[in-house]
């Protein structure tokens, strides 16, 4: 089933053309990723496609009565609401179903309209709408239900606005970057949950694993031309290299041929016949042809870094503490010479300040640091690049001088080091302030690996970047002969990066890990887990009459909930009461029998109990 048929779309801003003559389906089902360099119009066409911008030319054509959701990068949410509030304000089809109930019980002479709305309350499965919005605001860390709006972080409000969004259940959901702003955990509990549910998505993440384990098309957006992908991340991968390697043999074919229509062209008279006229036509598209070139950039820097002595950084004893919250614990640890370690763990459990203690911001209570000599330490912070009023790009690079110092003698300008970060030499002059927020990113993350640090700590550094400059950024890292410390959520990336990890359980535990993400991932579901009760948790609110009792002749919400769980339960008691009777047809000893006699009573008892509320209830619905 076709949701959305786009023909021929173009956009541009003044001179800047972002895309021209897209064109692309989506059907039912379909988990689509978007593929595409910062500044290239990711953003700008998840936009056009969700309705809160137009395209210059073409057409967008959707399915009547498509309900399409938009989740962007800064949610439009009431700064006054409760998170409960907020989810309750929402325009879920289910809340408008618990209305119509709630308003049917209110008159139960009236039996069809009431049996109408019961049949809603049954198709729409909104029974249990209170249960699932508490579950998922809890796996995405927004516990407290009264807390305001405007209280919330940044982070915070992205993830209430994916959860109204996930309660919603459009026929298409368009996200721009879901996974900024979640843990690892949260992270994978929407990975599962995209999986499993039927639901139709187009996407820009720059998780390559999410791409790889939820996307069934992959969209890539390159200067100007959209491709498509029928796999995952990595059939993309395969298919990419297969096409650049066809286009790279076409385009050596077109040179040659221009070459020789070049020739042709120099040798002929200027009377032409209408067939050299053609050919000429020809020529044209040819040279075009023959002059294409992939706008490909890889950083290669080869900084002259200063040689890391046998010393590099010890902790011996290390403590921290805030008020009776315990970060760290005597912690010991001695860093070796090219030392890669990735840090996980949840928030709040000390990450940030033993980073901060490693880099000499904050003083532990107890123990110490000993520093190497030649350490100097390059920190990558989540705050980035502080913005200066009228300040252009290339300016930033020369506050730290015209020429950085490579190996051999050799020495890069602050012009080539801006190009081999991907900022051609229109985009240098361009203004700071200007820059999307990946592009910003991406000059911080300049601005510190020239400062030529041999100690690296990258704290959440593949925030808001692509995935053409993730590969940069990457290949970059591998060849860093310094030590590395980083933070992620980006799973791929940790991957690839590190050779070990930092576990922050909370409480002062810190365990080192000798493996990769996927590695302790794969270890720590291995291991068993306690499984505790669930804690009835009372629901204090008033205002929404549908969830609390009612003293109506009718159903009350909680009750139809209690009398359909009823009917399982006694079906359920019945099957081991059956159970039980048949195993006293075998030889069994006094004791058994004495056993299973008190066990048989204890069933009967339970059903006669649940039998008795069943018909409480049922006599309330005649």
């Amino acid at each position: 089933m076709n949701y959305a048929s786009i023909e021929q779309i173009s956009k541009a801003y003044g001179e800047r053309i972002i895309f021209q003559n897209i064109s692309f389906g989506i059907n039912a089902g379909q988990k689509i990723g978007l593929i595409a360099k910062n500044g290239t119009g990711k953003t700008s066409l998840l936009k056009i496609l969700s309705g809160q911008d137009h395209p210059d030319e073409g057409e967008i054509n959707y399915r009547n009565n498509i309900k399409i959701s938009f989740l962007s990068q800064e949610p439009d949410l009431d700064e006054n609401l409760t998170v409960e509030e907020t989810i309750f304000a929402s325009e879920n089809e289910i809340l408008k179903v618990i209305a119509q109930y709630e308003k049917a019980l209110q008159h139960p002479e009236d039996t069809e309209n009431f049996q109408k709305a019961f049949d809603l309350m049954e198709a729409k499965q909104a029974w249990d709408f209170e249960t699932t919005y508490k579950q998922v605001l809890s796996k995405l860390k927004l516990e407290k239900l009264d807390q305001r709006v405007k209280l919330l972080s940044g982070g915070q409000k992205k993830r209430l606005a994916l959860a109204t969004l996930l309660l919603d259940h459009p026929d298409l959901l368009i996200l721009d970057e879901p996974t900024n702003h979640l843990d690892l955990e949260m992270i994978e509990w929407l990975e599962e949950f995209f999986k499993k549910e039927d639901i139709t998505l187009l996407m820009v993440t720059h998780d390559r694993y999410f791409l790889e384990r939820v996307c069934n098309e992959i969209l890539e957006l390159e200067n100007g031309v959209l491709y498509s992908y029928k796999g995952n991340y990595s059939y993309y991968l395969d298919k990419k290299e297969a096409r650049v390697e066809i286009e790279k043999t076409n385009t050596d074919k077109a040179q040659q041929l221009y070459k020789k229509e070049l020739d042709w062209m120099r040798r002929q008279p200027k009377a032409r016949t209408s067939k050299s006229k053609s050919r000429i036509d020809d020529f044209t598209e040819i040279k075009a042809k023959a002059s294409q070139r992939r706008k490909e950039h890889e950083v290669q820097l080869e900084i002259n870094m200063e040689r890391l002595g046998n010393k590099i950084v010890e902790l011996h004893n290390v403590s921290k503490s805030f008020e009776d919250k315990i970060l760290l614990d005597k912690f010991n640890y001695n860093f070796q010479p090219g030392e890669r370690v990735g840090i996980i763990g949840k928030n709040g459990t000390g990450k940030s300040t033993f980073l901060n203690i490693l880099t000499s911001t904050l003083k532990p209570d107890h123990g110490k640091l000993v520093m190497g000599e030649t350490v100097k330490f390059g920190y990558y912070t989540q705050k980035g690049i502080p913005i200066k009023e009228g300040q252009k790009v290339i300016e930033v690079i020369r506050e730290f001088g015209d020429y950085i110092p490579l190996k051999k003698g050799r020495q890069i300008s602050a012009q080539q080091l801006l190009e081999r970060f991907l900022f051609d030499r229109k985009k240098q002059y361009d203004y700071v302030e200007k820059l999307s927020g990946g592009e910003r990113k991406r000059l911080y993350l300049c601005t510190v690996l020239i400062q030529n640090p041999n100690f690296l700590i990258l704290d959440e550094p593949t925030n808001d970047l692509d995935i053409v400059t993730l590969n940069v950024l990457e290949n970059f890292l591998l060849d860093f002969p310094g030590c590395l410390i980083v933070v992620s959520h980006d799973r791929y990336f940790m991957d690839k990066i590190v050779d070990h990890l930092f576990v922050f359980r909370g409480a002062g535990v810190i365990e080192d890990f000798p493996g990769n993400y996927s590695d302790f991932r794969a270890y720590d579901k291995s291991k068993p887990t306690e499984i505790t009760p669930p804690t009835e948790t009372k629901d204090t609110s008033s205002k929404n009459n549908w969830k609390n009792s009612n003293e109506d002749q009718k159903l009350t919400y909680n009750e139809q909930k209690e009398y359909k769980r009823l009917e399982k339960e006694i079906s359920k008691l019945e099957k081991e009461k059956e159970k039980v009777q048949q195993e006293f047809l075998s030889e069994l000893s006094e004791e058994e029998i004495n056993k299973k006699s008190q066990n048989l009573q204890k069933i009967l008892d339970e059903i006669e109990n649940k039998t008795e509320r069943w018909f409480e209830l049922s006599a309330k619905m005649e």
